[in-house]
């Protein structure tokens, strides 16, 4: 098959070394330029994401070939050998095609079931086809890890749940309000999960954010950023009316969001639907808040309640999604293997050709028949002709799923003298 898969990821490099190989991909050139000009390489694919670097290529000689991909690595990133060496990881032919239908299907990612690297994986093939990097492996090959990929989504539950307190929280709001369009947002403290959370909410169609922070600058930054409306801490209750989901992260050393102060916000609100998100500790919001009705109150436990029973549905989904991509595995491979005979099959049946060709224009009776009869003939001698080509075409194209079909793809062309 002579397939190499070089690379490293989340579980083998430390960020700085990844940070280094993706940003060599804004050079000048893109590193298939180089990777297409070694001798041993006929096709590549270059994956670059935040979380790994991978290079896929089918090779004349593996042993040069990883020399050289190993090579364009460090010198893409301009990367210690020692460091980039213990770093790396190496795939072969059929090892090679598992782990990309893999990371396709998302199994190999940070957070499982994710599916973002399925969008990164087909750009990164649009890239290999502009630079006239691949050709029938790969592209077979890469349209079947797609093929897994769907398979793995729409056959399993692997992307199906939430795996992370902020991306639980979204989940949870969309129960609650069945959609998140238009909705008001306020950030009570500006901590690394409730700026998640915030993301995954606006990404899912939530309106406006406001900010408030014990600093005001941090506020007003991430106001820039999430083109929001920066709030005086001390201010942050009087908005409250005007939001629909707040989420507290302050590291504060008691309440800051009482349940009186829920309940006057939702007098003003009419009773509308408020949703608090309390990923501080110690909590931010009085637990009495959770109480009052229309007000569904979630701390940090209650996520990750949410978060660990979703891991173990998951990781019972991902030995389904195994399965699956050890059947796609099998199939390319029975289809790579039936690559050795198809072209002696070919020969075969061209010479039967040409020889059933020569004996109907020598047969000169034929000429004193009508068309039809004639035409009777011809389909005749093709249906025994056919009929004996059968046995041995099905023999070799068992073979190849089998075992080695070379012993007999070179007996029969030497018996036939193709």
């Amino acid at each position: 098959m002579h397939l190499v898969l070089l690379g490293m990821n989340h579980k083998t490099a430390p960020l700085d070394i990844r940070e280094q190989l993706q940003l060599a991909c804004g050079g000048t050139e893109h590193p298939l330029g180089e990777v297409m000009r070694l001798g041993p390489v006929r096709e590549a694919l270059y994956l670059a994401t935040c979380n790994r670097v991978e290079l896929l290529a089918r090779v004349t000689d593996s042993d040069r070939a990883i020399a050289g991909l190993k090579d364009v690595l460090f010198r893409q990133g301009n990367l210690d050998i020692a460091q980039m060496e213990r770093c790396l990881y190496l795939y072969r032919d059929l090892e090679a095609v598992r782990h990309l239908f893999r990371v396709t299907a998302s199994l190999d990612s940070m957070v499982m079931g994710e599916p973002q690297i399925l969008g990164q994986m087909k750009e990164a093939y649009r890239e290999a086809v502009e630079q006239r990097a691949t050709g029938a492996l790969l592209n077979r090959l890469v349209h079947q890890a797609f093929r897994v990929a769907k398979r793995v989504r729409t056959e399993t539950g692997i992307g199906g749940n939430a795996v992370s307190v902020s991306y639980a929280a979204v989940e949870l709001a969309k129960k609650i309000f069945g959609s998140l369009k238009g909705r008001t947002i306020l950030l009570v403290g500006a901590g690394e999960m409730s700026e998640l959370a915030a993301r995954h909410l606006l990404g899912n169609g939530a309106g406006r954010i406001l900010i408030a922070n014990r600093t005001l600058a941090r506020a007003e930054h991430l106001a820039a950023l999430f083109q929001g409306t920066a709030v005086a801490f001390e201010k942050f209750p009087e908005v409250l009316p005007e939001v629909d989901i707040v989420i507290t992260s302050t590291g504060a050393p008691g309440i800051v969001l009482t349940a009186e102060m829920v309940a006057a916000a939702l007098r003003r609100r009419r009773n509308r639907l408020l949703f608090l998100i309390d990923i501080a500790v110690p909590r931010d919001i009085d637990p009495a808040a959770g109480e009052i009705d229309n007000v569904y109150l979630y701390n940090i436990d209650h996520l990750q309640e949410v978060v660990d029973a979703n891991r173990e549905v998951r990781q019972a989904e991902a030995l389904k999604a195994e399965c699956l991509v050890m059947e796609e595995v099998a199939a390319f491979e029975g289809w790579f293997n039936s690559l050795e005979v198809v072209p002696t099959i070919v020969a075969l049946r061209q010479k039967m050709e040409e020889i059933l060709k020569g004996e109907l224009e020598r047969a000169s009776w034929l000429g004193t028949l009508k068309d039809e009869d004639r035409s009777r003939v011809e389909g005749l001698v093709r249906s025994v002709v056919n009929k004996i080509l059968h046995d041995p075409t099905a023999g070799l194209k068992e073979e190849s799923q089998e075992r080695d079909a070379l012993p007999f793809v070179a007996a029969v062309r030497r018996l036939f003298r193709l």
